[in-house]
């Protein structure tokens, strides 16, 4: 067992709890987002100057299939990142799932009407790149980690 723990670089320990941490947060939005939890919902949306109201009609107006997208971004990468300090060479399947919903997930928001409180909101529009440079980062080291052999 000690064999075992050993080849596991002190990175992948960092990585792993910083990446859980970063989509632990995603996975509260998602669940906030979800039960439309009115009080989250006025901590986030409320500075851009929308309402509850307004937050949830937003919320509702994704078509079924951007919400399964979404999920799968942010759960792929919660599931990624547990299989990370499990150990397990399926956290490059997962950051890759996540990675591909993520991103067509925010492809079908770039091409909807934004909310008029969000169109002059630099977090709207730059929270997504930087959402999936991340995914990218996380999918990357994934599969470095499971090339030499840390991952199996």
């Amino acid at each position: 067992m000690n064999d075992i723990a050993s080849k596991a670089p002190w990175h992948l320990w960092v990585v792993g709890v910083v990446s859980l941490l970063w989509n632990g947060f995603g996975g509260y939005d998602y669940t906030m987002s979800q039960f439309r939890n009115p009080a989250y919902l006025e901590a986030t949306m409320g500075p851009m100057g929308m309402s509850v109201e307004e937050s949830i009609a937003f919320l509702d107006s994704f078509p079924v299939w951007a919400s399964v997208l979404w999920a799968l971004g942010v759960w792929g990468s919660v599931i990624g990142s547990l299989l990370l300090l499990a150990r397990l060479r399926h956290a490059v399947t997962a950051f890759f799932v996540s990675l591909i919903g993520a991103a067509l997930s925010f492809a079908y928001q770039a091409t909807i009407d934004l909310p008029p409180q969000m169109e002059g909101n630099t977090m709207a529009r730059v929270m997504p790149l930087v959402i999936i440079a991340a995914v990218a980062l996380q999918l990357w080291y994934a599969r470095r980690m499971t090339a030499a052999g840390v991952l199996r």
